[in-house]
């Protein structure tokens, strides 16, 4: 499928990387959350291969521009610290309405999706813009339900009841930033709240398999992943 690709002005000093599918539309749309490294060659190669899948596809630069070398933790993590929930959700809806406005896309039909920090928004969107997005699919998302962050970000789970729409949740079993007791934690209050989620954890997996330009790329863990959410995706952005 041809797509176009481009960086594109959401407003108010906000700029997204924005895949559009080939073909009139309207289509389907996934906003993208990135990493703790900023709108790096990987976002942008994602927001492709969702817009091939035929998904109008939007990735926030909520690092304003600023991206880190997946070796400058110090800088990534500084960085990440600086960020504020409010505005990022702030951030999201004005990238929604922006859609809104596009011929080719359907902005009633999104879902969203994110990866370790991004993870994490894409858990506290589906609950903050629940009348908004139609799934969820968090990779390996920090910071959700920890006893108490290590970065002093504020835990999500007591946004659980707020959810209105499915998500899916994925692990590696490896990752040691999120332990197995939070995946109980997790599992268990969306359980108790009566939301539907499905949790997978990959056996012998670690912390940014899905990246391929990382040394925790894990092939068979980001390809099957990546195939159950673009099909989980069509069957809810219906």
């Amino acid at each position: 499928m041809v797509v176009s690709c481009d960086w594109v002005d959401v407003g108010n000093g906000l700029k997204a990387y924005y895949g559009a599918p080939e073909g009139a539309g309207p289509h389907p749309c996934i906003l993208v959350y990135i990493e703790a490294f900023g709108v790096n060659e990987h976002f942008k190669k994602l927001t492709k291969r969702l817009a091939e899948e035929g998904f109008a596809t939007i990735t926030p630069d909520i690092y304003g521009g600023d991206t880190y070398s997946y070796d400058d933790m110090d800088g990534a993590i500084g960085k990440l610290k600086t960020m504020d929930d409010d505005i990022v959700i702030s951030q999201t809806e004005a990238c929604l309405k922006w859609l809104g406005g596009r011929a080719e896309a359907d902005s009633n039909r999104a879902g969203v999706t994110g990866f370790c920090m991004g993870g994490r928004f894409t858990f506290l969107a589906n609950a903050e813009l629940a009348n908004h997005f139609k799934g969820a699919a968090a990779f390996y998302g920090g910071g959700i339900g920890p006893i108490e962050d290590g970065l002093g970000r504020k835990t999500l789970l007591e946004r659980v009841p707020e959810f209105v729409s499915p998500i899916l949740l994925w692990y590696g079993s490896e990752d040691q930033s999120i332990l197995p007791d939070e995946l109980g934690r997790i599992a268990q209050t969306m359980a108790q709240e009566k939301k539907q989620y499905t949790l997978t954890c990959f056996p012998n997996v670690g912390h940014g398999f899905f990246c391929e330009d990382r040394g925790s790329y894990d092939r068979h863990a980001a390809e099957s992943s990546f195939k159950a959410t673009v099909d989980f995706f069509r069957s809810r952005l219906v």
